[in-house]
């Protein structure tokens, strides 16, 4: 029997590496996110500080600096959307490093404990050479898994960086919405102020105007001799209303004639 037959650190099969060695040579090898680079290769540190310029930026001042405050703000509008896009998807790659990173060390962790229970038993067959070398494997897993826990932190900041900034740009991003809003009604009431302007100073405006006073006069005019016709018609009375007065004066004659035949009545008999 060969020595590899009795190495319990060797897997049957006579393979010169095992899974586990194969599996920390892979996370040897593979590229783990950085402090300074992200999986997409993109400093995060240039986002913050076009991010951060933003959030500091003066709307009062660019606006006043600005000869179209309208389109000033909708530039401003414009970039403050596409960099909160380009933060949140920093945000999202960063996360997505954190959990390949969290998957790692629990390889790694898994890993030690492989090692370390190898280690034990080489040593209960006194074989210390391969104990130690166990061991020693056990140590670049931990180094390896005491690193990514590093990065791990780093990330955890830049998160942390990324949730504050995102708020920030979302409270100024409403703040300049506010402001085109202010900026808008107060361009369409201008706009209105300078057509009223323009329609009391226009000439067919005041034609228009003239006219219309000539019409007036004209129906005052009209409306004058009709109220003068009623005044002149109430004088002369019409033929209906002279022969309803005859009506009225027969009926006054008789009533007279009547009392008059009643005093003389009373007459002859105070003579009898």
């Amino acid at each position: 029997m060969s020595q590899e037959d009795n190495n319990p650190l060797v897997p049957v099969g006579g393979s010169s590496s095992s899974r586990i060695d194969r599996e920390i040579e892979r996370l040897r090898t593979s590229p783990t996110p950085t402090r300074d680079t992200l999986s997409t290769g993109v400093p995060w540190m240039g986002i913050f500080s076009r991010t951060r310029d933003i959030i500091a930026a003066n709307f009062t001042e660019l606006l006043d600096q600005a000869d179209d405050p309208a389109k000033m703000i909708r530039m401003i509008i414009l970039e403050m959307e596409e960099t909160l896009v380009e933060v949140r998807a920093s945000a999202a790659r960063t996360i997505a490093d954190q959990k390949e990173m969290h998957r790692h060390t629990v390889k790694l962790d898994k890993l030690q404990a492989d090692w370390a229970e190898k280690a034990q038993l080489a040593l209960s067959k006194d074989r210390e050479d391969l104990a130690r070398a166990a061991l020693m494997e056990k140590k670049k897993a931990g180094d390896m898994s005491d690193q990514l826990k590093q990065e791990i932190a780093v990330l955890d900041d830049a998160l942390r960086a990324y949730e504050q900034d995102i708020q920030k740009l979302q409270n100024r991003l409403r703040e300049a919405r506010s402001r085109q809003s202010q900026i808008a009604a107060r361009l369409e009431s201008a706009e209105n102020r300078v057509k009223l302007r323009s329609l009391m100073t226009n000439e067919r405006v005041d034609e228009a105007l003239t006219r219309f006073d000539q019409l007036e006069r004209r129906v005052d005019y009209a409306e004058g001799r009709a109220d003068s016709l009623n005044i002149a018609g109430e004088g002369k009375k019409s033929l209906a209303d002279e022969i309803e007065a005859l009506g009225g004066s027969d009926k006054i004659d008789a009533e007279l004639e009547e009392m008059k035949r009643a005093l003389g009545m009373g007459n002859e008999k105070k003579g009898d």
